[in-house]
Order: structure tokens, then C-alpha cells, then sequence
């Protein structure tokens, strides 16, 4: 029996389509699947035509030990998948529990009165935050599948995600486990999922599911019929997702469902493995020493580089206007809109200046030389001096 806990803390990624759609492919591929109904909202109840509320016992009435986990499970339409709802109280759980001893593991000892062979998948679908009820939902499972919309914005809330689960694994579930990451509602025409699906490949590799829950609006549409997306489109590109990603995670079987001293020794195993990357960068370094043998020649060559260099020196001297165009350039850039419409009714102006008689037959020749002779202040406020002249 495989406990995975559906788990996001941000909302409308996807987590409750995601335990009912999946819940019911593994139970069209033959296995007893039990969804559990831990956000206090509902859904996944309303989402399988049942009523929050309407049951005689809910997930409530278990975390409160007034119920088993038997006695508050209801068969769906659906054969081989079952359902412990919820209903609105279970958000009073968190403060009536408050005070109460071993609250994060209530889930966790109701769950273990099951038998083994009860149910191949046990689907817990959390609510959007990280309280108590998710952690009783992190207690009592050994995986948990994260839900990641193709936003910048849920790559935040994924590395807050990391932390608390590792306070789960050392204080309360040792034996947990990241069963994979979902991307959920990607639309495949847009560089921002892709963007977005690639970040999070590179920081956790093969975690991420090669499966991608496309935007379909069928999924949306399913809740409304009260039953999942088999039932309402099996033909639909949602319904063909949720069988891919069913049969990726049961390929993950072999390699998951082992004790869990193996789960840790293949743990650390994949540490190396993740840094054997870095080994090759080291040797990418150790490159480096070859190629300082043939330095010593370019240092040869760099007497002919300078002597090529010495004979430019002298050019400038004679050729200040190349050295002009780029002082130029910049201010007649600025001031050519202005120079066309202004050259010739502007030469009274340009009279009042001593420099006036010169400029009347070519001011930008004569002008130039004295733009050179400026430095980046004074050719500052000369231009501003010249627009605030051409603008009066």
C-alpha cells in the first residue's frame, strides 16, 4: 500500500484534479485506490458528486478519533475507488487540536489500523497552505507528489516547499519521500512553461514527471458533472494526460516501493551521482595547463602587436576630424532635428557671437574644433546653452 500525499501550498495548481483524475485511472488499471478529502473547501468531495457535510462521518470525525477511517469511507460510482470526505468543520480541526498531544500524527495512527492489503493507493489531497492538516498529510504518507503550475510565481512557493518538508523528514516521517513533480496546467505554445518546466528540470532532474498535465477545459468542466474525466471525456486530452501519468508513476514502482533502509542507501547513492557533474568541471580546469604552453608564443608576437600600434599614434595627429566624428556624432545626432530647420534663419544668432563671422559660411566646420578642445562637462552644458539659444 503506496500512501502519496497530493501537496502544493499555493492554490489552483491543480492538486485536487489531480488526486481525482489519477485516483481513477489507477482504478481503471485494476487497483483500489482511497482519495482522502483533507482541505476543509471540499472539492475533491463535490468533485465526486458527493456532498461536504452529507456523509455520515468525514475526515473530521477521524482526526477527532470519533470515527475510523473505515467507518468514513463511501464508495464512488466508480469501481475500485473510494473516498473519505470532507466537510467545512475540518477547518476548526487545526484549533481544536491545538492543545492536544501527537496532533500531527492523528492521519497517520488512523491510517495505520488498515489493513496492508485494504487499498494498492491511498491519494490524500492536501489543502493550499502548510498547517496542520497538510502536515498530518506529510505524517502519514511515505511520497508525496508536488503540483507546479508553469508560473514563475509557484517556483517561489516551491523552494518554501523544500523546507518544510525536510522538517517533516527529520522530526516526524523519516521514511518520506518525493514521488515526483507535476507541472500542471501548461499550455505548450507558450516560451513561459517551457521556461518554467526547464528551471525546475535543472534544479531537481528526474523528479520532475516526463508527463505534463496540459490546459484542458474538459477537467474544468468534469467537477460540474460530479465525476472525474473518464467518466465525463475519456477521449480528451486531459483524460490521455492522467492515463500517461498514471502509467510513469506505476513504472516508478519498482524502484519506490522498497524498504526503507534501501529507499535511503539509494538516496545517498544519487548524491555522488548528482556531483559527478561537478567532477568534470574540476577536469575542465585541469585543461587550462595545456593550453599555457602555447602562451609563451602569443607573448612573441605581442612585440610585432605594439609595433602596429606606434605608427596609429601618429595618425590621429594628423587627422583630428576622425577622432571628431564620434564628439560629433553625438551632439549632431541630437541637434540635427533641430539644425535643418534652423540653419539659415538662425545666422543673426550665430552673429551675435565673436565667433559669428567664421560660422556664417560653415558654423559646424568651425564649431568642431572647439567641441574637441571641451571635456565632457563643458561640452555638456555648451549643448544645452546651444539648444536653450536655437530654442528661444
Amino acid at each position: 500500500m503506496r500512501i502519496v500525499a497530493v501537496l502544493n501550498q499555493k492554490g489552483g495548481v491543480g492538486k485536487t484534479t489531480t488526486a481525482v483524475n489519477l485516483g481513477a485511472a489507477l482504478a481503471l488499471r485494476g487497483r483500489r485506490v482511497l482519495l482522502i478529502d483533507a482541505d476543509p473547501q471540499g472539492n475533491l468531495t463535490d468533485h465526486l458528486g458527493l456532498e461536504p457535510g452529507g456523509t455520515e462521518a468525514s475526515l473530521y470525525d477521524v482526526l477527532l478519533e470519533d470515527a475510523s477511517i473505515e467507518a468514513a469511507t463511501v464508495a464512488t460510482e466508480t469501481e475500485r475507488l473510494f473516498v473519505v470526505p470532507s466537510e467545512p468543520d475540518l477547518a476548526a480541526a487545526e484549533s481544536e487540536l491545538a492543545n492536544e498531544l501527537g496532533r500531527e500524527g492523528r492521519l497517520s495512527r488512523a491510517l495505520g489500523h488498515l489493513d496492508a492489503e485494504s487499498y494498492d493507493w491511498i491519494l490524500i489531497d492536501c489543502p493550499p497552505s502548510l498547517g496542520l492538516l497538510s502536515i498530518n498529510a506529510m505524517a502519514a504518507a511515505s511520497e508525496l507528489l508536488i503540483t507546479l503550475q508553469s508560473e514563475y510565481f509557484a517556483l517561489k512557493g516551491l523552494a518554501a516547499l523544500d523546507d518544510v518538508i525536510a522538517m517533516v523528514q527529520k522530526h516526524l516521517n523519516p521514511e518520506l519521500r518525493l514521488l515526483g513533480i507535476l507541472p500542471t496546467l501548461v499550455n505548450p505554445v507558450t516560451i513561459l512553461s517551457k521556461e518554467v518546466i526547464e528551471e525546475v528540470k535543472n534544479h531537481y532532474g528526474e523528479v520532475v514527471f516526463g508527463t505534463r498535465i496540459r490546459q484542458n477545459v474538459s477537467l474544468a468542466e468534469a467537477p460540474s458533472r460530479g465525476t472525474h474525466i473518464f467518466a465525463y471525456k475519456p477521449g480528451s486530452p486531459g483524460a490521455s494526460d492522467y492515463l500517461r501519468l498514471a502509467d510513469e508513476i506505476e513504472g516508478r514502482r519498482d524502484t519506490r516501493n522498497r524498504s526503507h533502509a534501501t529507499r535511503v542507501a539509494v538516496a545517498e547513492r544519487t548524491v555522488p551521482r548528482a556531483e559527478t557533474p561537478e567532477t568534470p568541471a574540476p577536469a575542465a580546469t585541469t585543461t587550462p595547463p595545456a593550453s599555457e604552453p602555447p602562451m609563451p608564443p602569443p607573448e612573441t608576437g605581442r612585440t610585432p602587436a605594439l609595433e602596429p600600434e606606434t605608427p596609429p599614434s601618429p595618425e590621429p595627429e594628423p587627422t583630428p576630424t576622425a577622432a571628431e566624428p564620434p564628439v560629433d556624432r553625438i551632439v549632431e545626432a541630437q541637434l540635427e532635428p533641430v539644425n535643418e530647420p534652423v540653419d539659415e534663419p538662425e545666422l543673426p544668432e550665430a552673429s551675435a557671437t565673436p565667433d559669428a563671422a567664421p560660422a556664417v559660411e560653415e558654423p559646424a566646420p568651425l564649431e568642431r574644433p572647439d567641441v574637441v578642445e571641451l571635456d565632457v562637462d563643458e561640452a555638456r552644458a555648451w549643448f544645452r546653452d546651444a539648444m536653450a539659444r536655437r530654442g528661444n
